[in-house]
């Protein structure tokens, strides 16, 4: 018999509908005839396995299963987590696959959690001579001395979540008065904010994963342009923003890039596919300096988005690219 797969999408992040679509783009990537592919949308609503007709199924959470459209029960064999923030970014779900033995498509519980924590993660990686943007994480019933962040970090600079994406709750500011409104804006999202300064220069992603078969693997850079002000929702999934696969970038840059990225996820010690954002800036001598902007451990998986963007690029198939990422933990 075929194994089941769930395709995790939804979760409790403003960013619900767009897992909902990386769900569509990977179950239409997996093989069908490998495997039987339920997508199972998770939110503090409740829990339900989509099936044929838009019927839906509950699933018993205390062992992750359900009933198809013809009541026959089904637990699926594996999880592949598209969940763009809580539970499936930060640790959660992966700690309730653990505790029922159910493999996943993601990191584990540590380096999910580490990952989500954008604050956590800088202080991390800078020991390891990751180069990031200066910081400064403010929690929800702190005092705020908007003079302090700004002698700190300086302006512009970004105001974001600490914990989830990138495309909800972030500010760009130019102007002291705009600091503490920024700061309010993001604790709508997250109790925690990161003040980052800007770290100007070219932004880029880049995509890594790694299997016992094939080794690591990184992929082509993409660099962003976005037509916006900077990298947000509308350019992120509207469409204001150019994205240009390679990257053009120089040739040891792409180089040095392309080892970082492969650093960080040994580091890490991370699992399926990851991507690794960076702004490219300058130093004093004109040369390339890597900074590292943040780590997205579950990347969006529409037709348009950065990683299957860059499978494209180098001439690889989605299809085959799940499916090691699929087998490398669930033929084990």
């Amino acid at each position: 018999m075929k194994k089941v797969i769930a395709i995790v999408a939804g979760g409790d992040s403003s960013e619900h509908d767009v897992s909902l679509r990386s769900a569509a783009g990977i179950d239409s990537w997996i093989d069908k005839e490998l495997y039987d592919v339920y997508i199972v949308e998770v939110s503090h609503q409740g829990w339900f396995a989509h099936l044929k007709g838009d019927k839906r199924s509950q699933v018993y959470r205390h062992n992750f299963s359900f009933k198809d459209e013809w009541g026959r029960d089904i637990r699926p064999d594996y999880a592949y987590i598209t969940i763009h923030g809580t539970p499936g970014e930060d640790g959660t779900l992966q700690g309730y696959f653990d505790l029922l033995g159910i493999p996943y498509s993601t990191s584990g519980v540590l380096v999910e959690s580490l990952t989500f924590n954008k604050f956590a993660l800088n202080q991390f990686l800078k020991g390891f001579g990751v180069k990031v943007a200066e910081d400064i994480l403010v929690r929800q019933g702190q005092q705020v001395d908007v003079q302090q962040i700004v002698e700190r970090v300086g302006l512009p600079c970004f105001i974001k979540p600490n914990g989830g994406g990138s495309s909800f709750g972030v500010t760009h500011c130019k102007k002291m008065e705009d600091v503490l409104p920024a700061i309010e804006k993001a604790m709508e999202e997250c109790p925690e904010v990161l003040i980052e300064n800007e770290l100007k220069g070219v932004e880029i992603s880049n995509g890594v994963y790694r299997t016992k078969a094939g080794g690591m693997h990184v992929l082509p850079i993409t660099e962003v342009v976005p037509k916006t002000d900077f990298f947000d929702y509308d350019a992120k999934y509207n469409g204001m923003v150019e994205e240009i696969t390679p990257a053009r970038l120089k040739e040891d840059t792409t180089r040095r890039v392309k080892e970082l990225t492969a650093a960080i996820y040994d580091i890490l010690g991370a699992s399926g596919i990851i991507r690794v954002d960076y702004i490219i800036g300058k130093n004093e001598k004109g040369e390339d300096v890597i900074n590292m902007l943040e780590i997205n451990t579950t990347p969006g998986m529409t037709l348009t988005s950065f990683i299957p963007q860059q499978v494209r690029a180098e001439g690889g198939d989605m299809k085959e690219v799940l499916n090691e990422i699929i087998a490398e933990k669930l033929c084990n």
